[in-house]
């Protein structure tokens, strides 16, 4: 069996997967994928566009909103080329090191996302549990500092990620089950011994993911026991009413998240099709639906949406 170094001049190059077995039907498929696209990429951009404008959103819970925007917008754009290219012009081919560029986005800003969501659930402790001193804990300065954190831990962790997959050679068979490359996928191919590769995804998950999910969860516990000591059942409810967005987010990320690498790992003999279909849910849920929860949720931002969109009208 022939195989392909990276270390030539000619990468290697693989075949993106549309959803498989239905063949002239995916230019009808496209058509709602196409617009999921289009509605995360409104949405998300408008959460930016009224947090920035408004002086009134310029406080801690809105800029880490803004971060989650961010990176879903990032998130969003990263497969948009190759998703649309397989769907619209069937264009699948895709080289290794183009593979690489999309892998480090795709995975970094999957990571940056679950980061953002712990500085969410740092934000709504705070302000819940020691509201006094929500002021003096999150100011502008540590806020930055937060977001830059979450910046260098995942670009550190993902470099030496997309490093191993250049000492990789890949054999005949380079078909991969999605429209974007997958980490998993792609190491799957390899026709030499893969382990620390795959060492490496799943300990750039723990050292990510597998720390902010346990985090995220200790911090709610912790907001539930004080919101369950307020007296009143007002100010109790009020309380709540404050993270069930952030819960939402949260939900709509980390479970299309686990379930799509359960698949991969352990579901190799599951239908072609499911694989596809766990994949799009996972790239295309979370952006679509942040906006739209964040909107409806939350009174401030959901106002500023309005009052621009009022001040559209009236200018024409």
């Amino acid at each position: 069996m022939s195989a392909f170094n990276n270390t030539t001049s000619q990468p290697p190059i693989f075949l993106l997967t549309g959803i498989p077995g239905l063949g002239a039907s995916q230019m009808w498929i496209s058509i709602p994928i196409c617009l999921l696209y289009v509605i995360a990429l409104f949405g998300n951009s408008m959460i930016l566009f009224v947090v920035i404008r408004e002086q009134n959103l310029h406080e801690p819970m809105y800029y880490f909103l803004s971060m989650l925007s961010a990176t879903d917008l990032g998130l969003t754009i990263s497969t948009l080329s190759t998703t649309l290219g397989v769907f619209w012009f069937n264009n699948r081919a895709i080289n290794l090191d183009a593979c690489i560029v999309q892998m480090f986005f795709l995975h970094g800003l999957t990571f940056m996302e679950s980061g953002v969501l712990l500085a969410m659930a740092f934000d709504r402790f705070v302000a819940i549990c020691a509201p006094l001193h929500y002021a003096t804990i999150l100011t502008n300065t540590k806020i930055a500092q937060i977001g830059a954190a979450v910046v260098v831990r995942d670009v550190a962790v993902m470099i030496p990620v997309v490093l191993l997959l250049k000492r990789l050679s890949f054999c005949r068979s380079k078909v991969l089950s999605h429209s974007y490359c997958y980490h998993v996928d792609v190491i799957q191919l390899s026709c030499n011994d893969n382990r620390v590769s795959s060492i490496m995804g799943l300990f750039a998950i723990f050292i990510t993911t597998g720390i902010d999910c346990p985090c995220i969860l200790i911090s709610y516990v912790m907001i539930i026991r004080s919101v369950l000591n307020i007296a009143s059942p007002e100010e109790r409810h009020k309380a709540f009413n404050t993270c069930v967005s952030h819960i939402s987010a949260v939900s709509i990320f980390y479970i299309p998240l686990i379930s799509l690498s359960l698949v991969h790992r352990y579901g190799r003999k599951a239908p072609p099709v499911i694989h596809t279909m766990m994949a799009n849910v996972f790239l295309l849920i979370p952006p679509v639906l942040n906006p739209i929860i964040y909107s409806v949720k939350t009174k401030q931002i959901r106002r500023a949406i309005i009052k621009h969109f009022l001040s559209m009208r009236d200018q024409m």
